[in-house]
């Protein structure tokens, strides 16, 4: 019987990758992020491990969706008081704090657990095109959108 392959903790090479997130649609590009956050990338990828790069997202402000969904698409939050449902759409959002759109996008394509929660902390997103990670020499990743898209 063969044995499933479990890397090494300390073998897990982690790389800094930057995501430039202008005019890129938001699933799209959430499923790509979320992809490399859990290592599905790479040949050792192992499910209940931490195996995922780190991934820097610039310019969340310029993130688009299609049809309707910048008027009518909806985050809700509560403040555990009740009636304490506040309910805002993603123009408003956008305006207050554009990098929570890209995050909780991301956040949803994640495992609901511990793993899950651990490979957040590893997304780092800004709303401009500056990011303070330079000293870690993170690599361009390309997103390949379907072109054709409305805007």
């Amino acid at each position: 019987m063969t044995k499933t392959y479990t890397p090494p903790v300390d073998t897990i090479e982690r790389k800094w990758y930057v995501v430039d997130a202008a005019d890129q649609r938001l699933g799209r590009l959430a499923t790509e992020i979320a992809s490399v956050l859990r290592g599905k990338n790479k040949p050792t990828f192992t499910p209940n491990m931490d195996t995922g790069d780190f991934v820097v997202v610039i310019n969340a402000e310029k993130v688009a969706v299609t049809g309707n969904k910048a008027s009518q698409k909806l985050y809700r939050r509560h403040s555990g008081r009740p009636g304490g449902m506040k309910v805002e759409t993603f123009n408003q959002l956008q305006d207050r704090i554009p990098e929570r759109i890209i995050e909780k996008a991301v956040k949803g394509m994640l495992p609901k657990n511990a793993l899950g929660r651990k490979l957040f902390t590893k997304l780092k997103v800004y709303a401009g095109p500056e990011h303070p990670h330079t000293a870690q020499q993170p690599e361009t990743l390309v997103i390949n959108t379907i072109p054709g898209g409305k805007v």
